[in-house]
């Protein structure tokens, strides 16, 4: 392992969230919650506000609704996030040709190779000068680990939050570890927490004291081993770049069986849009969806299909699970669900768009509880972004909470929420005062879905404040 803190983990913070407050002056300092807003629908991203309310990500939304019922829930713009990130990584790559992305907001970078850092103060100056950079940049805020390995720097990311930079001095690794609970190890779930607690170890300290053979008994030799070594502070894996991917999937281990049929499809819904976004982050799209499913019995199914052409849309990849899910037998208890994405290519097929966006106007527009209701965006598909509707028919057009819109004679705005053939607006821009809401039919003419505007420079002219009249 290295003798310098030279290997960098970057999170930014509250990706989703942080992003929104600074689009929305009216929602900074406030409770924000990201994520899909159907029945089915779970928390992608929670602002620290909310977080208070003990909202977090992966929570059904539903739940964060009673818990934060005043926050403000929008569906995600991953459009905006997207180019956020790409400035981001940009950034990243300035300090070194090995940058190795994890998601949309979160990477490592290895200083050493960069030739920008090969000691702790010169670590530290980086890191310092990234946050600096970042904020300048997008005026968003990340969080910064360094370390002398992969599995510390994101330790120490994790630390640092929020918007703060922890380094993890070279020879301090097992102090710094020992009283840490076993979950804090990178493939230390739910079960794998519990077969350890069951072994009377629960700290990372415990498991370093417990020795390599009876990790191996209690875990098996594959697991076993790695958890020993990290729990040792070793860790010799290289930051790799721009890997070259052949699939993409994200999967879970419940602590309990799922019995109910409708959770099973829920968490199949919900392993889709985490796919496609890893998917997209990654800038790939793929033509075969794949589910995988471990039974109470340890018995593992996968099922697979093949579509017409390589897709990164959510709505198909959810419905393309949701039919693989109908042929699988679930009776007796799920105790793992898995999405997955294979035959990747870096294009999309643009008539599988077509084909979600022809089937979410057949299911038609839905009504809300009354003015500023979120109710007529659930049909965004959970968390996903909604289809473009510059080509809708006036009536058919879906105003999803948060998304950018265009008035005539208001300027730029976001909708606020939308029912009863109604949908609420509010006018301001990133860089204007908190703006005034206006409420319209959702058929205005003078109402147009618009993209959104840049988060860092000046504010659009014209559109700083809504008139007052």
């Amino acid at each position: 392992m290295r003798t310098a803190p030279t290997i960098l983990h970057l999170d930014m913070d509250a990706f989703y969230a942080s992003a929104e407050q600074a689009a929305k002056p009216s929602l900074r300092g406030k409770a924000v919650v990201v994520g899909g807003l159907g029945p089915r629908g779970v928390v992608a991203t929670a602002s620290y506000e909310a977080r208070k309310f003990g909202v977090h990500s992966a929570m059904p939304m539903g739940q964060a609704r009673r818990l934060a019922p005043n926050a403000a829930y929008l569906v995600p713009r991953f459009g905006l996030y997207r180019e956020i990130s790409e400035q981001v990584m940009g950034l990243l790559r300035e300090l070194s040709p090995l940058v190795e992305p994890l998601s949309l907001d979160e990477a490592f970078v290895d200083l050493e190779a960069g030739g920008v850092a090969d000691d702790q103060a010169s670590a530290l100056a980086v890191g310092e000068r990234l946050r600096a950079d970042i904020k300048a940049v997008t005026g968003l805020a990340g969080s910064v680990g360094l370390a002398a390995s992969k599995m510390l720097a994101k330790i120490a990311s994790e630390e640092a939050k929020p918007d703060g930079l922890r380094l993890i001095v070279p020879g301090t690794e097992r102090d710094l570890l020992g009283p840490m609970p076993v979950r804090t190890l990178p493939g230390v779930g739910p079960a794998t927490g519990d077969h350890l607690r069951r072994g009377g170890i629960t700290t990372v300290g415990e498991i370093a004291e417990a020795g390599e053979d009876e990790l191996v008994r209690l875990l098996g030799k594959s697991h076993g081993s790695a958890l020993y070594a990290m729990a040792l502070a070793r860790d010799e894996r290289p930051v790799v770049a721009e890997r070259e991917s052949k699939s993409v999937s994200v999967e879970d281990t419940y602590d309990v069986d799922i019995h109910d049929r409708v959770r099973v499809r829920g968490e199949v819904a919900r392993l889709a849009d985490r796919c496609v976004e890893r998917l997209r982050a990654a800038g790939h799209s793929g033509r075969t969806i794949v589910l995988k499913v471990r039974r109470f019995d340890f018995s593992t199914l996968t099922r697979s299909e093949t579509l017409r052409g390589p897709t990164d849309d959510p709505g198909v990849v959810r419905e393309a699970a949701a039919r693989l899910l109908e042929a699988v037998d679930t009776t007796g208890g799920v105790r793992l669900l898995g999405v997955g994405v294979t035959g990747l290519a870096d294009y999309t097929q643009e008539d599988l768009f077509a084909q979600a966006q022809a089937q979410a106007l057949a299911e038609g527009p839905e009504q809300g509880e009354g003015e500023g209701d979120t109710a007529g965006e659930e049909a965004a598909a959970d968390g996903a972004e909604e289809p473009p509707a510059d080509e809708m028919p006036l009536a058919a057009r879906r105003w999803a909470a948060g998304h950018d819109v265009r008035h005539e004679r208001f300027g730029h705005g976001w909708v606020q929420g939308s029912g009863l053939g109604r949908v609420t607006v509010r006018f301001e821009t990133p860089g204007s005062l908190p703006g005034r809401v206006r409420t319209f039919r959702v058929d205005d003419a003078e109402l147009v879905p618009a993209e959104p505007l840049p988060l860092v420079g000046p504010p659009e002219v014209g559109a700083e404040q809504c008139p007052l009249g």
